[in-house]
């Protein structure tokens, strides 16, 4: 019998954008059940009560969709005794290494010249397209475990809100949650107590200056436009969501069906 977890959500001190995606509404009527599915930025600062806190969901398994550097910037996450942790890296640390250097150390004329004049946004536009048509194999991954046996899970990358934001979404696509829903649930990441710090080598009150946090904010911020990319990647690669889940993630009807009776009242 799976857990049920109450919809108030908790405070974490070291543990940003957490939250449980219970609640939220299939075409069919159906919602997502509480205690089942969570989503979060990563685990590697929790503080003990963080932790006490996850360890009373019941979790079975823990997906970290964050890469190699990733890791070795912010560490691992805080051990959960009895949790399985699961490393499935939905981007290349080699993929744009030099970019997000600049990002944390570029100064103003560097910054202009790669996120100035809807660059930024261009390119968290291509990489959730990217994402969606190159990490199939991960993203089927996540979609047998839960049919399997990984349920209570939680989907954490970084920040939570783009790798792990994608990972929901198609989640909730196979659930047969409402688009609406999915982007909205989406959207949540841009709460203030929810947003990742971003990090500036610099101390002075220059890397942060109102020009360079406005440089930056397309890339920590979550936007409908980078949802709606993924899904349009998905018609116009697979032709809609049903054969995107079929030859895409070889998601069954029958895996389809067992997933909706693990995770939705």
């Amino acid at each position: 019998m799976t857990q049920q977890i109450p919809s108030t959500e908790p405070e974490l001190a070291g543990v940003r954008n957490f939250r449980d995606v219970g609640g939220l509404p299939t075409v069919d009527g159906r919602r997502v059940r509480y205690g089942v599915l969570f989503r979060s930025g990563h685990l590697a600062h929790a503080t003990e009560d963080d932790a006490t806190f996850l360890g009373s969901l019941g979790l079975h398994t823990i997906f970290d969709f964050r890469n190699a550097a990733d890791q070795k910037l912010e560490g691992a996450d805080v051990a959960l005794p009895g949790v399985r942790n699961v490393n499935l890296p939905l981007s290349d640390p080699a993929d744009g290494a030099e970019f997000w250097k600049m990002v944390r150390d570029g100064d103003i004329e560097q910054l202009r010249e790669i996120l100035a004049d809807g660059k930024a946004a261009g390119r968290m536009i291509a990489s959730y397209r990217t994402i969606i048509k190159e990490r199939t194999a991960e993203h089927s991954h996540v979609l047998h475990a839960l049919g399997e046996d990984s349920v209570p899970a939680l989907m954490h990358c970084a920040a939570g809100k783009d790798r792990a934001g994608l990972s929901i979404a198609v989640t909730l696509l196979a659930l047969g949650v409402e688009r609406e829903a999915i982007t909205a649930d989406y959207l949540e990441s841009n709460a203030k107590h929810r947003r990742y710090k971003v990090r500036r080598s610099g101390s002075d009150a220059s890397a942060y200056s109102p020009e360079v946090m406005e440089l930056l904010s397309p890339l920590f911020d979550a936007r409908a436009e980078y949802l709606a990319a993924a899904f349009e990647t998905i018609d116009e690669t697979w032709g809609g969501v049903d054969t995107y889940l079929e030859q895409g993630l070889r998601v069954t009807p029958e895996l389809r069906e067992r997933l909706r009776e693990r995770l939705l009242d």
